[in-house]
């Protein structure tokens, strides 16, 4: 069975999905608060951010007095699950060796990093991984 499509999530919707992940559910006035501490976007552009996730089926909300209380229809996991997917195979071309071999060259990582990145593929062989 193919997976479901998840819907399109701009870079600054993405930022919104954030919030609530994190703390779903969440009223609008949080979702607000929260992001306008940390962008230069009115209350009226987050807003409309999120009337777009609830179209895009992202979100659904209920109402809650005056006020709407949102929680994610698409799991954080799920969708960066997909955005890797879709990034490998558009840069990579699916290939995961290439992919690590240009951070390797091109990136410093520290000893804890390289130590951790073995651990994984350890653990991963040993789950039976190829």
């Amino acid at each position: 069975m193919k997976p479901e499509k998840l819907p399109q999530i701009s870079e600054a919707e993405f930022e919104v999905m954030k919030i609530i992940w994190k703390y779903a559910p969440i009223n609008t006035n949080q979702v607000t608060e929260m992001l306008v501490s940390v962008t230069d976007w009115s209350p009226k552009t987050i807003q409309t951010m999120l009337k777009r996730l609830v179209s895009k089926k992202a979100l659904t909300y209920e109402k809650q007095g005056r006020v709407f209380v949102y929680t994610p229809l698409v799991q954080e996991q799920e969708y960066l699950r997909q955005k890797s997917s879709s990034f490998l195979n558009r840069y990579y071309g699916g290939d995961l060796t290439a992919m690590v071999c240009s951070y390797l060259e091109e990136e410093t990582f520290s000893p804890s990093e390289l130590e951790t990145l073995r651990g994984l593929l350890c653990h991963h062989r040993e789950k039976g991984g190829d």
